[in-house]
């Protein structure tokens, strides 16, 4: 019998990590935005000494929620306090399991006392329309992230979505604008004036560089578009494009894509049998060195990914009891491997050397190979003491970089290994070829790692949309 949702899929394939471990939903492809405009080297490079335009009107959902209860479901359900939340500003909100586990991410706009949108993946905008519908009075709409494969049909949205970055960014805004524009604090909204449109605005970063997130309605795309990259032509403003934009969280830190931990609880039980089974939740695939045959072993709690700051205690919510039993100095935290380049070298030297081991492919920029990447980090007797998750290749930096989570007595400086590649010459995920493991040796160092984004950024917050 074909299964109804997604608590149906996980009771057919008895074993939830083999399922994920070997889902055939194949490589990630970032929707509707090219790959490159001219270089993703020359683009990422952009951000770092000029500026670039990044396009993610196309690969992040929507969701606005509004009416009396708004606030509430988003007070019910995330770790963050709302106690200060007014309006014409920002939060990353992040929501847990009732085991504590992290659900996801994402930023919560507020739009006005009693309207909201959160931008982001789906398993928190799935996890929101499904509380919204458990008594609250909210109205929930849902603008779904473009197809990743449209073959050739129109594709539209409600918004247009881009940001403005880099050590150039505010000439260009200011050109556009056709004046001064006010430097508002960080994760505070406003409006510009684009082509004749008036539009929000969010003061943002990524990978460390000033600038503004700015949005309004699809129609107005092109001319918004052409507008700024006009504006942007003498201060050597790029379009960046797909390969590119993954590697700003290799630099600013932000870890985009943990599991989310709703596969367990028998509290979620209902939430499993409303999600379908060709859901994200269903089809997410696993990835990397690290086998458990307990999917909890895969769960993060807030501390873990570097979100910590945002536990409040002063509301409950979906989760509290479970990290309020949590000693926070005993977690792991997150940091970033500075991958050794004689041991990458040898990676990238793999398919074409005949005689040699043939290793996991090692994609440039973004060297992921799953939806949720969890590759073992060891010491040097092999124990494993934290989790890389996120892995790619940094142009400013000129190294290759994973984004990991640590034991807390590993400090930074150590050398530690990263085990790359899966076990028993792989899964059966389409993205990987049989291959042998490589223990990869990386310098435990800060997140971020670009010492811009160290400096720039208010500790804990945020740095990528994605």
């Amino acid at each position: 019998m074909s299964a109804k949702n997604l608590q149906d899929v996980l009771d057919q394939a008895g074993n939830t990590v083999d399922l994920l471990r070997n889902s055939q939903l194949g490589a990630y492809i970032y929707p509707v935005v090219p790959a490159e405009f001219t270089n993703f080297r020359r683009e990422v490079i952009a951000w770092n000494e000029t500026a670039v335009l990044f396009d993610q009107t196309h690969h992040m959902v929507n969701l606005f929620i509004s009416g009396p209860d708004a606030l509430r479901l988003l007070s019910d359900t995330g770790i963050n306090s709302t106690a200060k939340f007014p309006v014409d500003t920002a939060k990353q909100f992040v929501p847990v399991s009732p085991e504590g586990g992290v659900i996801g991410d994402g930023i919560l706009f507020r739009l006005a006392e009693e309207e909201f949108v959160f931008v982001g993946r789906a398993p928190v905008a799935n996890w929101l329309t499904f509380q919204g519908s458990k008594g609250y009075q909210v109205d929930i709409h849902e603008d779904q992230r473009s197809p990743s494969r449209p073959y050739g049909k129109p594709v539209t949205r409600d918004l247009w979505r881009f940001q403005i970055q880099g050590p150039n960014a505010w000439p260009v805004i200011e050109k556009v604008h056709g004046g001064p524009v006010e430097q508002v604090r960080f994760f505070r909204m406003g409006h510009l004036n684009v082509a004749g449109e008036r539009v929000r605005t969010l003061r943002h970063g990524m990978a460390g560089a000033p600038g503004l997130e700015i949005w309004g309605p699809y129609e107005t795309y092109d001319k918004v578009r052409d507008a700024i990259l006009e504006a942007g032509r003498e201060f050597g403003l790029e379009p960046a494009g797909a390969r590119a934009y993954s590697c700003n969280t290799l630099e600013s830190g932000w870890i985009p894509s943990p599991l989310p931990a709703i596969y367990t609880s028998e509290e979620l039980r209902p939430y499993r049998e409303w999600l379908g089974a060709n859901s994200y939740e269903a089809t997410n695939a696993l990835a990397g060195s690290f086998v458990s045959d307990k999917i909890e072993d895969y769960y993060l709690n807030p501390w873990e990914l570097g979100y910590g700051s945002f536990v409040k205690f002063d509301h409950d919510f979906v989760g509290r009891d479970a990290l309020e039993a949590i000693t926070p100095e005993t977690q792991r935290r997150k940091v970033t491997l500075a991958w050794n380049a004689e041991d990458v070298a040898k990676l990238l030297a793999s398919p074409v050397d005949p005689n040699g081991p043939g290793y996991q492919f090692f994609d440039l920029p973004n060297a992921n190979y799953g939806s949720s990447n969890f590759d073992s980090v060891v010491d040097a007797d092999g124990n494993v003491v934290g989790l890389s998750l996120f892995t790619g290749y940094s142009a400013n930096e000129r190294t290759a970089l994973s984004l990991a989570t640590v034991n807390p007595d590993v400090p930074l400086g150590a050398e530690v290994k990263v085990v790359w590649g899966e076990p028993d010459g792989g899964s059966r995920k389409t993205t990987v070829q049989p291959h042998e493991q490589f223990a990869v040796r990386a310098v435990v160092s800060p997140a971020p790692y670009s010492a811009m984004a160290r400096e720039t950024y208010r500790p804990g917050w945020r740095t990528a949309t994605a």
